[in-house]
């Protein structure tokens, strides 16, 4: 009886485990089904190699996550293994065998059937979420998968300068979103931090603007200056945003 005791304890606490771990990782921003599969494959030592595996070996917060994941694992597998053994040791009989195997196996069956219930769930999930951002910083996101800083995207920043095209240029004016790009915020060289500034903002010299747009516009803002070739290039970027757009909107109504 202390080897079945034992065996539903190692097995409530490795589901638990593995639940607190698919909890923390949607914290960080994947989806459930996804966490679910990578804290289970982790956990068992399975280790599936998909673009999700990938996601949490780039994410440092998620790989920690599953590093702790393989090292409980490994303890809980030796663990079931010597509670099934010390389960069996002293059993007289074929009947008293098919007995102990039956509440095991009914054991197991009725603990996966209360745990996988949606109200046992839920509540299940809001305490473990509840406890995690009271007790941890897993609130990570993954943002350079959320925006798609890859290929032709990126987030740069960019250092004002007297001469420079967006010097002393209030937003509005520039209208910068026509080239694909967005102003995430200002540090002014005083320190002092605008997020989200408005239409009416200036970039004023020695300002540092955080932008999020195309690799290439991104890069030629950096060097465009406050002349005619800086009004070209600005309408170049324009136009090939507007091809852009054009090819976009094509493709989503082709889907």
């Amino acid at each position: 009886m202390i080897g079945v005791v034992s065996l539903f304890a190692v097995v409530l606490l490795s589901l638990l485990i593995t639940r607190v771990a698919t909890v923390a990782l949607v914290l960080t921003g994947m989806s459930k089904q996804a966490a679910r599969f990578q804290a289970r494959s982790a956990f068992t030592g399975v280790g599936f190699t998909t673009s999700e595996a990938e996601s949490v070996v780039d994410h440092p917060v998620r790989r920690r996550i599953v590093m702790a994941l393989m090292l409980l694992g490994s303890v809980g597998t030796a663990s079931v293994v010597a509670s099934l053994l010390l389960s069996f040791v002293g059993l007289r009989g074929r009947g008293t065998e098919l007995e102990q195997v039956a509440v095991i196996v009914g054991g197991m069956a009725l603990l996966l059937a209360v745990l996988h219930t949606p109200s046992a769930d839920r509540w299940l999930t809001g305490v473990l979420q509840r406890l995690l951002r009271r007790f941890t910083r897993l609130d990570a996101r993954d943002y350079a998968g959320l925006l798609h800083l890859s290929g032709q995207w990126m987030i740069g920043e960019v250092r004002i300068r007297e001469e420079d095209w967006v010097a002393n240029r209030a937003l509005r004016e520039m209208d910068l979103p026509g080239e694909g790009v967005l102003v995430l915020g200002i540090q002014r060289r005083t320190g002092k931090w605008i997020g989200a500034p408005g239409p009416e903002t200036c970039m004023r010299p020695g300002d540092t603007a955080v932008l999020y747009g195309p690799r290439d516009v991104l890069a030629d803002l950096d060097d465009r200056r406050r002349d005619h070739t800086g009004e070209q290039a600005r309408g170049d970027a324009r136009a090939r945003f507007s091809r852009t757009l054009q090819e976009q909107q094509r493709l989503d109504r082709d889907a």
